[in-house]
């Protein structure tokens, strides 16, 4: 079943009553005026079950302990916000799956060379849809891009990632002189920012639910970065993100800010169509995929990540 991404961008009540998440609206609880039937009508109710990631980005939003214990125990990912409206936080529960001391081991104990491979194949699957977005919408020639994919070795020990994302991005937004990928670039890069913290909180996500360390990285190793994990496997679905930002950036909306309208786009990523396996299937349950497969590696039952790829 898909889960819900549910954004809350104004102050808000959230609490839980009968294992559903219960949303009240402060003008309308404080407003003595209205009647009680009026404010009864007001108040929404939805399944934590049903709840996938929850985005808090309002500094008067009111959240109950007992509906983060219940929203945890649903392994949905919960996303703070800062001051700017970016999210700044990510809380996942700490106990995701029934075998999770045994995957633990299993990815504890995963060896060097097995880690390369694994970045190997996750390089490779990126640099392929990276091809895909330049070639398809900005018709830029791509077949460097196809041969670097092939040529990736074993641990990407030629960096052929970096070789690939200085073609990418140099090509993909033609309009913006000398455009980088930057956090804290010029837009679209206030985009990108969003889309992929969604992204990974998707990823780190699935992967709790798989009962893997986000932590522990094939590729990605930083003290202070939690979600080093993460980090490598949504390397591959990240051109899917550049695709969507890329069709608001050619639609000529204002980009400027991130607005409601903006984001409400781009909380669309988890229901994103996307190629895995031979069959169509939304990007969040394509992750969860594709984060199982990976468990797989790491016990020896298989050899190769489960990626997407577009139609």
């Amino acid at each position: 079943m898909i889960k819900r991404t549910l954004y809350f961008g104004n102050p808000a009540y959230l609490s839980i009553a009968n294992k559903q998440l219960v949303i009240k609206l402060p003008e309308v609880e404080r407003n003595d005026d209205l009647p009680e039937s009026f404010k009864r009508d007001s108040i929404r109710k939805l399944p934590i079950e049903d709840i996938g990631v929850v985005m808090l980005d309002h500094k008067q939003i009111t959240i109950t302990h007992g509906l983060m214990e219940a929203l945890l125990a649903n392994n949905t990912a919960v996303i703070t916000c800062d001051s700017s409206r970016m999210p700044l936080g990510l809380m996942l529960p700490l106990s995701g799956n029934t075998v999770q001391s045994e995957r633990f081991r299993d990815q504890l104990n995963s060896s060097i060379p097995l880690r390369k491979q694994l970045w190997q194949q996750t390089v490779q699957a990126k640099i392929t849809n990276q091809a895909h977005v330049l070639g398809t919408l900005r018709k830029t020639v791509v077949k460097n891009m196809q041969k670097w994919a092939l040529d990736v070795k074993s641990g990407d020990s030629d960096n052929l990632e970096g070789r690939a994302a200085v073609y990418y991005w140099a090509n993909l937004f033609p309009s913006i002189t000398n455009f980088r990928r930057d956090r804290e670039g010029v837009p679209p890069n206030n985009l990108l920012n969003y889309g992929y913290a969604i992204l990974r909180a998707i990823v780190a996500r699935a992967l709790v639910g798989t009962g893997l360390l986000p932590t522990l990285g094939i590729h990605h190793h930083n003290r202070y970065n939690a979600y080093c994990l993460a980090d490598d496997i949504m390397e591959p679905y990240r051109p899917f993100v550049d695709k969507l930002v890329l069709e608001l950036f050619d639609s000529n909306e204002d980009i400027s800010e991130l607005s409601t309208s903006l984001k409400t786009k781009l909380l669309n990523i988890p229901v994103m169509d996307v190629m895995i396996n031979g069959q169509r299937s939304p990007l969040m349950i394509a992750v969860s995929q594709t984060t199982a497969s990976l468990a797989k590696c790491f016990s020896g039952e298989m050899r190769k990540i489960s990626y997407p790829i577009f139609e």
